[in-house]
């Protein structure tokens, strides 16, 4: 199992660099390309990949408890929200993205209404939309908010932003298995506790601060956050990220799963990897929204 860990883990790191240099070189490097396609296209993509496997591996959740489901429906509800995002920030206001948003959802609602219409059956209706709602929101609305981010900043601050989201989980580790004593919540995740909990948000924020200091004088205005409150982000997404894995640990519990896929090799499915960022981006988004008030 750690063998594949040590593997997977630096492929997909090579990867997430992979994608933030083409989308910052399409961006910076090729004027013809910057006007073909809007900012933060080659995330949209990839997104959009990630996007289709989260709702499958939700839709994979919801049937092992029973729940009727399908998960090409779950793909699109996915793919509409991720998309309805998308759009809003490219050239629109915001009238226009809450409405775009607001279509999405009810676009993925008559969509569903009327799978269960063509099927004839309305026995497991209600957990057809719930199962396909969710889907929407997990892998579409809040993998969006990486997009919303990326509409205001560079590509390699969004990549600083997930390697701090991330270290929570490698602090919480370290320290959990050096000195933890005291159980967060046994009945959930028997193997977490308080100061693995303390240490993942204190290396968070060690590492937004160091971020923030060694990259501060070479980023971008609107990527530049003073130290201290560099440490603060990075301790709210050490706390976010943190709860989107107890998030993430209560739908596998209820389903029965150990993992939530096994795409990656000794880390388990995307959402086991990405159950972090994803509650750590609307979190992000709102702490840079207040940041010129504070800072």
């Amino acid at each position: 199992m750690l063998r594949y860990r040590l593997i997977t883990g630096p492929l997909l790191i090579l990867l997430v660099v992979g994608v933030v240099f083409l989308d910052d070189y399409i961006e910076a490097g090729y004027s013809e390309l910057a006007a073909a396609f809007p900012k933060g296209s080659v995330l949209f993509l990839f997104s959009a990949v990630l996007s289709v496997l989260i709702a499958r591996e939700i839709s994979a959740f919801a049937k092992d408890v029973g729940i009727r489901t399908s998960s090409t429906l779950s793909s699109l509800a996915a793919l509409i929200a991720l998309t309805s995002i998308a759009l809003s920030t490219w050239q629109c206001t915001a009238m226009d993205a809450s409405v775009l948003l607001s279509s999405g959802f009810a676009l993925i609602f008559a969509m569903t209404m009327l799978t269960v219409g063509i099927s004839r059956e309305t026995n497991g209706a209600i957990g057809l939309l719930g199962a396909t709602l969710i889907a929407a929101v997990y892998g579409g609305a809040m993998l969006g908010f990486w997009l919303l981010l990326r509409a205001q900043h560079s590509a390699w601050f969004l990549a600083a932003a997930l390697l701090t989201t991330k270290s929570s989980d490698i602090g919480a580790y370290a320290v959990g298995c050096t000195i933890g004593r005291h159980k967060l919540i046994p009945w959930l995740s028997p193997k977490k506790s308080w100061e693995g909990l303390v240490g993942g948000i204190a290396t968070s924020a060690l590492v937004a601060a160091l971020f923030a200091h060694f990259l501060g004088a070479h980023a971008s205005s609107a990527d530049q956050l003073p130290v201290w409150f560099a440490a603060i982000v990075g301790a709210c997404l050490g706390l976010a990220g943190q709860f989107g894995d107890l998030c993430e640990s209560a739908l596998k519990r209820d389903a029965g799963a150990k993992d939530s896929g096994s795409l990656l090799p000794g880390m388990g499915g995307v959402l086991d990897v990405l159950d972090s960022p994803l509650l750590a981006g609307p979190v992000l988004w709102w702490l840079l929204h207040f940041a010129p008030q504070v800072v």
